[in-house]
């Protein structure tokens, strides 16, 4: 009976949180209130803020440039959406941008339009329209509710390793850590991990249409990618047991999007 009644719980709640995006059209699951992700969203980026250096850009050239890239970016975002009709997705969203000193090669962009940007990113985007690709990605993870569904399928696989247990538990103890083991494996590398990399070619995508929107020359993505290649040394692991695609797939994709995203550019004085 138990295990009927977890079995029967996952099932309605993949079924009844499931949706379409309203920008890319795919499938999703949302079993997060958006509204209470971006308050979580909001608490998380003060503590992190409060606990590393932020760089401010009344002084400092690299996080101006941070700010001015940000602030066109999310324009971009605002004129895009209101040409599919979509506007309202970006209600309660409260921009911020901000550089932070870390050695790190990395940004990202909280649901709500919580904006980092790390010092170790600029050596590589080396201009501004590359950093406009990586902040265009970042900024559309947030735009595509991607934290949302990472959240609700690992709450979904949590319920499914419940679910799993109850099945198993009038088994040996070894069969039952067998199963557990399996299940977390198979679940991590066949559907999350997958999802992962779904993400970041969709973000890919659409981060070439918001920098082409921006005024940023979206040809400049690849030129971006190809020295993150090179910086990682081919240190990066496995596409199959990786978040990310590889640099060789996601400069190939790239290719393959930059069309589209050309019929959005119309450059911006003094952008490349």
């Amino acid at each position: 009976m138990i295990k009927k009644v977890f079995i029967s719980f996952l099932i309605a709640a993949s079924v009844i949180s499931c949706s379409k995006n309203p920008i890319s059209g795919r499938s999703q699951l949302h079993l997060v209130p958006e509204q209470e992700l971006q308050t979580m969203a909001t608490t998380q980026y003060r503590d992190f803020l409060s606990q590393n250096r932020v760089i401010s850009s009344s002084s400092n050239r690299d996080a101006e440039m941070v700010v001015r890239v940000g602030r066109r970016i999310t324009q971009a975002v605002v004129s895009y959406l209101k040409t599919i009709g979509k506007e309202n997705l970006i209600d309660g969203y409260n921009w911020e941008y901000n550089l932070i000193e870390d050695k790190a090669a990395n940004a990202w962009c909280m649901p709500g339009g919580k904006i980092v940007v790390y010092t170790g990113l600029l050596p590589i985007s080396q201009n501004e329209a590359a950093l406009a690709a990586v902040m265009g990605h970042e900024v559309s993870h947030a735009v595509l509710l991607h934290a949302n569904e990472r959240m609700s399928q690992g709450l979904l696989q949590d319920l499914g390793g419940v679910a799993l247990a109850v099945a198993v538990s009038s088994q040996p103890t070894a069969t039952q850590n067998m199963a557990m083991a399996a299940y977390g494996a198979g679940s991590t590398i066949g559907v999350l991990l997958p999802f992962s990399r779904k993400h970041e070619l969709e973000a890919d995508r659409y981060g070439l249409i918001l920098m082409a929107v921006a005024g940023y020359n979206p040809r400049e993505a690849v030129g971006l990618w190809e020295r993150m290649e090179r910086a990682s040394g081919g240190q990066a692991p496995p596409e199959f047991f990786s978040t990310h695609p590889s640099s060789g797939r996601r400069i190939d994709q790239l290719n393959k999007y930059m069309d589209e995203a050309l019929t959005y550019y119309k450059p911006v004085s003094g952008s490349k």
